[in-house]
């Protein structure tokens, strides 16, 4: 499959081209970006085509990988897939629900596969066991924490202006959503969401299985305290969301798998963009819950 990267940005540069570029049954075509001489870097790093164009590069391939911003990621994917090509997208989908939807009523409609690269469900020992707890029954109650010091530390993402607008809830939320969806069920309704130091964020979540889920959210974290942990408690006990033993590139290579085993087969992915859409629609649900409650004034 020859795929195409959108985007130049550090997350492109530090997971998304060495992903493509070393992935077996892939054929990295090329790059586009916002900054022509930042996709010309990017590009000749890797001996790829720059291109100015985005449509150049999508009459060219048959698939595109975007790391972009949120906003950019949702039109250049519609974009993409209305030309027929698949998709590898990250998280979030869209920084809001008419956008995500497009975005995953574009790709049914052009019936291209789709892959939303939430890390965690794609890291070897996480996916192996959030597949073992989904096939478990009776889960009481999970507290997730996915606390990042991306604005207390040195992040080449704390310049970000998404992130910076948006925060945790909408970084972060989406990896702990991926993790208690799969093993839950859907969230039912978001029961409450309260502002904590900074862009931190708490949310309590009713899940369609009946359990409940806590949520400690935030990038502004010290940086001793910073790091994701899961807990899930019910009947057969308590279990603790693993360590992974591999970083983002590995993680994104399985994504890559996935994408192509979707195309190939015609078999949506559970993390395709109709779950990004899902996702994207309880993060929207959480954020209006948010803008009722007293913001942090510390």
């Amino acid at each position: 499959m020859r795929i195409g990267l959108l985007g130049t940005g550090p997350w492109a540069r530090a997971a998304y081209a060495p992903a493509l570029a070393g992935h077996p049954g892939l054929h990295f075509a090329g790059v586009w970006g916002r900054r022509p001489e930042a996709a010309g870097s990017l590009a000749e790093e890797y001996g790829v085509r720059a291109y100015e164009d985005v449509d150049a590069l999508l009459a060219d391939v048959d698939a595109v990988a975007v790391a972009l911003p949120p906003a950019v990621q949702a039109r250049m994917a519609v974009r993409a897939a209305l030309a027929g090509r698949h998709l590898l997208l990250d998280k979030p989908l869209a920084l809001g629900v008419t956008e995500a939807r497009g975005v995953a009523e574009a790709a049914e409609r052009a019936g291209v596969a789709s892959v939303v690269f939430f890390t965690t469900r794609f890291q070897k020992e996480p996916e192996a066991w959030i597949d073992e707890q989904a096939a478990v029954a009776g889960w009481f109650t999970a507290r997730a924490q996915w606390l990042g010091a991306v604005f207390t530390a040195d992040s080449p993402f704390a310049a970000s202006p998404w992130r910076r607008e948006k925060g945790a809830l909408w970084d972060v939320g989406p990896h702990a959503l991926s993790v208690l969806l799969p093993v839950l069920g859907d969230v039912r309704q978001v029961l409450a969401a309260a502002h904590g130091p900074a862009d931190t964020v708490h949310l309590v979540l009713d899940h369609a299985t009946g359990a409940s889920s806590t949520l400690t959210l935030s990038l502004t974290a010290p940086p001793a305290a910073a790091g994701a942990d899961l807990e899930l408690r019910g009947d057969s006990g308590v279990a603790l969301l693993p360590r992974s033993s591999e970083g983002a590139v590995p993680a994104l290579a399985r994504a890559a798998d996935a994408l192509l085993t979707a195309a190939r087969t015609g078999r949506p992915h559970a993390c395709d963009a109709g779950f990004g859409l899902r996702v994207t629609e309880i993060l929207a649900a959480a954020e209006d819950r948010l803008a009722g409650a007293p913001a942090d004034q510390g």
